[in-house]
């Protein structure tokens, strides 16, 4: 739905016309995956997909919550007595931005949101944390709180980590504020610095595919909390803050530290390749040489595979597919566990890698997959 019929949406809901329109997009990660919450580097870059909310102040300490993706009537809640993790619903997300702007001091005295989104849920894509951004960009014009994007984004980590209690990074929702047309954002997420990276596909004749494998996943679920924890672990027998300041030179004598901890030393190895996988990808962007970062994407896929064991048959039927039709690249993307697939091919390409991944799908008697194209987008911003 565009802007106008969201706004028409909210005007039958609550009789009256919303104070604006604003939208935040999902993200695909391009590399640098589970190593947001190591304080390493990640790069995503944001989807033409977009969550759009309208909304309107109230001064009543209630918020009103109603979503065309959802079937039911509108949510009321009162703001009094929103607290973490007790709230399972999809509602959670908008109102545990609400939760976060009250508990750093932000004055915010209720809503009335309408929202529509078009970022496929539990497809890796950052659908939650379009909703957060979206709610949080809105009432800080509302509100007219003065929050930086890089501000936002990290109360509404702390919205997901703390009020939905879903253990995820910075990376989602920085990518929702913060991205660019046309670029990818190299982010550290240690200090947040951020710097946009050129990434014009279609001026090399090249593609980037989305494939959304239809099996959801759920960070909130136990395996991604493991993972996270196993890394902890080890930054802490290895002394270090994060396992960021293991160099990648360092690597080998840093894991013959870690004795017989063999799930730990799997993690650990993932996340110093996969920062150092970043960190050559931006410099092949910086060089010109796009076509390059295909093996890398693929490099990836293994760490991810076979290292941090997060994939799924049907991720890596879609890498093993689309590498054998003539991609230069492939990998899953987001959390793991189900979700979507990343392929870099030639624009010419694009139909044969569709229709291989297509049919081997359907040999395997798996669910037929949504393949699209990821075109570099613009991230939150205000519609009307």
């Amino acid at each position: 739905m565009g802007a106008q019929q969201v706004a028409e949406r909210f005007a039958e809901l609550y009789g009256a016309g919303p104070e604006g329109v604003w939208a935040a997009p999902g993200r695909v990660n391009l590399i640098g995956e589970h190593t947001d919450y190591n304080d390493g580097f990640v790069m995503p870059f944001a989807l033409p997909h977009q969550a759009v909310a309208a909304v309107s102040r109230r001064d009543d300490g209630v918020l009103r919550l109603h979503s065309e993706d959802v079937e039911g009537g509108v949510v009321e809640l009162r703001l009094d007595a929103l607290a973490p993790q007790t709230d399972r619903e999809w509602t959670a997300y908008p109102a545990g931005v609400v939760w976060a702007l009250r508990e750093a001091g932000h004055e915010v005295t209720g809503a009335d949101v309408h929202l529509s989104s078009t970022v496929p849920t539990g497809a890796g894509l950052s659908s939650s944390a379009a909703l957060e951004v979206v709610i949080a960009l809105a009432l800080n014009d509302l509100y007219d709180l003065g929050l930086q994007r890089w501000k936002l984004a990290r109360l509404c980590q702390r919205a997901e980590n703390v009020y939905v209690g879903a253990p995820t990074g910075i990376m989602d929702q920085t990518a929702s504020a913060c991205c660019e047309q046309g670029h990818a954002l190299f982010l550290d997420t240690r200090d947040l610095s951020q710097q946009q990276i050129p990434f014009d596909l279609v001026a090399e004749g090249l593609r980037l595919l989305v494939v959304d494998t239809r099996v959801k996943h759920a960070h909130s679920g136990g395996e991604y909390g493991k993972r996270r924890a196993g890394c902890e672990k080890g930054a802490a027998l290895l002394g270090v803050d994060a396992l960021r300041d293991i160099p990648y030179d360092g690597l080998d004598a840093a894991l013959a530290r870690l004795g017989d901890e063999e799930e730990v030393i799997r993690l650990v190895r993932h996340v110093v390749t996969e920062d150092e996988r970043v960190e050559r990808t931006v410099a092949l962007l910086r060089a010109g040489d796009t076509r390059a970062i295909g093996p890398v994407l693929t490099e990836g896929h293994a760490s991810l595979r076979d290292d941090f064991r997060i994939s799924c048959p049907e991720l890596d039927l879609v890498v093993d597919t689309a590498l054998a039709t003539g991609a230069l690249g492939a990998r899953m993307t987001g959390g793991g566990f189900g979700g979507s697939a990343i392929v870099l091919a030639e624009a010419a390409d694009v139909d044969t890698l569709t229709k291989a991944v297509e049919e081997a799908f359907a040999a395997a008697d798996f669910k037929t997959p949504r393949v699209f194209e990821a075109v570099p987008s613009a991230g939150a911003r205000r519609l009307s």
